[in-house]
């Protein structure tokens, strides 16, 4: 009888986190829908085959080749950091470049924008002092932008992967070297193929952060890097063509594929992780 009772409080329990995702995911997803396949007030899929033609296209191709290149480079960059703070000695180094991976990997949107405008852009501090723009430099292109972006990607990527190198049991090593083990082989047979989902997942989770990333973006190359979340900002406010709020919800449903792809390989893997590192 207390089970019963304690099970149906559970189940209403629940009903507050409903009714909120309801209003706050179903609502905009429904009139998302609506947009997209509507076009001058008649169900269509004219806003869908744009929304992957053209200079829509581009930009969708454009953001994923960045969020890719973002997420290889933040994963191989912000593993080898973690493992260095793993196996410190110094508590203190670690808990230091923890506490600042915390608060760089929430470091975004225009104020970060700013931080490197005023560092590396053409009249920042680092770029008049050391002459970098009769080199070439530019930090409103492609790769100024991956460089920006990877400065919270790499931060980001030591918070996702150091939990699992602590799970790597001392037992696994003393194993393999009681049996004559070196280091690369214990790393070629044990540590990378049990690390290897939480680092995919990691990847994966820094792919996402770069290709949802919008206020840095407008704020540093604007339309000069081709990127979908640009696009969508030009769609709704009529900032190039006016009438096409309705392609920005098409681009939009195209994100959300994408992004659902994406949680559908990270999912799997972190769960296949956990079970080896419990």
């Amino acid at each position: 009888m207390g089970d019963s009772r304690t099970g149906s409080r559970s189940r209403w329990a629940v009903v507050p986190l409903l009714v909120f995702a309801v209003i706050v995911f179903g609502v905009p997803m429904l009139v998302l829908l609506g947009g997209t396949f509507t076009r001058e007030g008649t169900p269509s899929t004219a806003n869908l085959t744009e929304s992957l033609q053209g200079a829509y296209l581009t930009s969708l191709i454009g953001s994923v080749e960045i969020s890719a290149l973002v997420a290889v480079l933040g994963g191989v960059l912000g593993t080898f950091l973690a493992q260095a703070v793993v196996t410190s000695r110094f508590r203190a180094l670690r808990e230091g470049v923890l506490t600042a991976s915390g608060v760089l990997a929430n470091f975004g949107g225009v104020p970060l924008a700013f931080a490197w405008i005023a560092t590396l852009g053409n009249s920042g501090v680092v770029t008049t002092t050391l002459g970098l723009g009769d080199h070439g430099w530019s930090l409103y292109n492609f790769w100024g932008l991956t460089l920006v972006y990877l400065y919270f990607s790499i931060p980001l990527m030591v918070l996702t992967v150091v939990p699992a190198l602590d799970g790597l049991r001392p037992q696994w090593r003393e194993a393999a070297q009681n049996n004559g083990a070196s280091t690369w082989q214990f790393w070629r047979y044990v540590g990378v193929p049990v690390l290897t989902p939480a680092l995919l997942g990691g990847v994966i989770l820094l792919f996402g952060a770069a290709f949802a990333a919008y206020a840095t973006a407008q704020a540093m190359v604007g339309s000069s890097v081709p990127l979908v979340t640009l696009k969508i900002a030009d769609a709704l406010t009529g900032n190039v063509l006016i009438g096409h709020e309705n392609v920005a919800l098409a681009l939009s449903l195209d994100m959300i594929v994408v992004a659902g792809l994406v949680m559908a390989v990270y999912l799997p893997l972190r769960r296949r992780s956990a079970r080896w590192l419990r």
